[in-house]
């Protein structure tokens, strides 16, 4: 039990999630994140991936590359269960794990063979940090991976969604800043939203109706922006959308 194993990205994945804060926590959770997966520019990968284009659906071996835990616990808090409650870590999908590996099927959209500098795989519904490292593609196979009597242990329950609105000022700042580059940026900011992107002890602490959560504000990295939002009657509201300094210069 001593072996170990060596390996190499074949790709890095370039995503709207600049942060870990607000990433869905499991893949086609949020169709509008879209994704590319950038493969090295290797004469092998060209053929390597013939063939892959009549597949809807793919799964992306990848790693957690910037999970901060430097050595791994048996068990964990879930978010799924409010973090009140601990479950063996291989019973769930948390990063911190003996090997920091990932398991995410993802929709393609298209295949780019001409992108400058390597292959591009563009994707929809991802869940991975920007910069991720990607070991493996392997196809989705509706026949071998699809099991509709499977069971979902702990995680039976129907996923709650939080209602989100958008003040004028946020339609404002949308609307001048980023839906001639991002024309599904709504429909993302949106989507992450509904998921309530907070840790699980402030979820628990102060849910969306309680009266200590009113007004309470937050934000996140998106793309080049930070998204500026808070609770209020039971729903997130979204109030602008910031552009982050230097992005301009990054363009």
């Amino acid at each position: 039990m001593s072996q170990k194993f060596e390996f190499e990205p074949i790709g890095i994945l370039r995503t709207c999630f600049k942060e870990k804060f607000g990433i869905p926590r499991q893949p086609r959770l949020v169709p509008g994140a879209d994704g590319i997966l950038k493969l090295k520019d290797h004469p092998f990968l060209e053929t390597a991936i013939k063939g892959l284009e009549g597949f809807s659906h793919l799964w992306i071996v990848f790693v957690f590359h910037q999970h901060d835990a430097k050595n791994w616990k048996p068990s964990i808090r879930p978010p799924r269960l409010g973090g009140a409650r601990k479950v063996g870590v291989l019973a769930s999908r948390s990063p911190h794990r003996p090997n920091p590996i990932g398991l995410s099927a993802v929709k393609l959209e298209k295949i780019d063979l001409d992108a400058p500098g390597g292959i591009e795989l563009h994707l929809s519904g991802v869940d991975f940090l920007d910069g991720t490292p990607v070991l493996d593609i392997k196809p989705y196979l509706p026949y071998a991976d699809s099991i509709p009597e499977a069971t979902s242990g702990w995680a039976e329950e129907p996923l709650l969604r939080v209602p989100v609105s958008f003040t004028a000022q946020a339609k404002e700042s949308i609307t001048a800043l980023g839906l001639s580059k991002y024309p599904r940026l709504i429909e993302l900011i949106t989507g992450m939203l509904e998921l309530d992107p907070r840790p699980a002890f402030q979820k628990r602490r102060m849910p969306p109706s309680s009266p200590e959560a009113q007004g309470t504000q937050y934000g996140f990295r998106l793309f080049e922006f930070d998204v500026k939002w808070e609770i209020r009657a039971s729903a997130f509201w979204v109030l602008d959308l910031v552009e982050l300094e230097g992005a301009e210069e990054r363009k």
